[in-house]
């Protein structure tokens, strides 16, 4: 993937370092992760053996309650603020920068404002505005703050343990979590919390997930197709990269992992499958009405 010729985002916080503080105290609210939620939650407990309960005792965040009571994430003292000078950190931030520049250009050609999120470089833990942020559970975002989390020791992991590597396969992860801040500003975030909170059972607030998952995913393909229209930043073996980590992470294939069958009514990010479907529709059309996986669900 070619990214170094390109701008960085200066919309981002970089805590590395930082220690652990900003915000009130921790806990989370609310039911259903981003991409670094369940999906990290099950590679872990599968690499190492600890219990899931324990990883998810705290692990609910992409639908954290909008309520008054929300965690504030003021970055703690010793914060960098702008793109950072180190590698991981410059490729965080030129990714970003694309996302920035494509849904600009996406939302205004729908007569509508792009609101850029910021993304929070961490390590170890940090606050959020849904709670306290730990590496254990890879990236995600938050809809209380428009921010998204990120340790990038989590890269490191995709491609040693879990056999995901490429920039390109990082940039889709990045992407998707972009994707859910776009599904924010266009209003299917609330929609779904509200759903989900009036759900009659497990079952169908873990559907409702599914949705919001393989619609990011159909998102971080409509980035991928004008960032390469615009950037040309595909190069040989990118797309593939980016399918085999839609592949690694899938639902199906995580339970398999982690114990040994699949109970499909608890997926809560769709099967490899109709991760690497999702992903690719977005990638062949660039079109984000080719993205709605609810379909009068909401």
């Amino acid at each position: 993937m070619r990214w170094d010729d390109f701008r960085r985002s200066d919309n981002v916080e970089d805590r590395r370092g930082a220690g652990f503080g900003g915000g009130g105290g921790g806990g989370f609210r609310g039911g259903g992760l981003g991409i670094g939620g369940l999906i990290v939650v099950g590679l872990i407990a599968w690499a190492t053996g600890i219990n899931p309960a324990v990883l998810l005792s705290g692990a609910d965040i992409l639908f954290g309650d909008k309520g008054g009571q929300s965690e504030q994430s003021a970055p703690p003292p010793g914060t960098k603020q702008g793109a950072p000078s180190d590698q991981l950190g410059q490729f965080a931030a030129a990714v970003l920068a694309q996302t920035e520049d494509v849904w600009t250009d996406i939302f205004q050609k729908e007569g509508k404002t792009y609101e850029k999120p910021r993304m929070v470089l961490f390590s170890g833990a940090t606050r959020s505005g849904c709670g306290t942020a730990q590496s254990a559970m890879g990236p995600f975002y938050c809809p209380n703050d428009q921010k998204v989390y990120l340790d990038l020791s989590f890269f490191q992991e995709m491609k040693q343990r879990f056999k995901a590597p490429g920039d390109f396969a990082a940039a889709y992860v990045i992407a998707h979590e972009v994707g859910h801040h776009v599904q924010n500003l266009i209003g299917i975030l609330p929609k779904v919390q509200e759903r989900q909170r009036n759900a009659s059972s497990q079952d169908e607030a873990n559907a409702l997930s599914v949705r919001v998952e393989l619609m990011a995913d159909c998102f971080a393909g409509v980035w991928a197709y004008h960032a390469n229209e615009r950037f040309r930043i595909l190069e040989q073996g990118d797309v593939e990269d980016a399918l085999n980590a839609a592949t690694a992470i899938g639902d199906d294939t995580l339970q398999k992992k982690s114990q040994g069958y699949v109970v499909p009514d608890s997926f809560t990010h769709g099967s490899s499958q109709q991760r690497v479907t999702w992903f690719t529709r977005g990638l062949k059309s660039g079109s984000m009405q080719q993205c709605n996986t609810f379909q009068g669900a909401i």
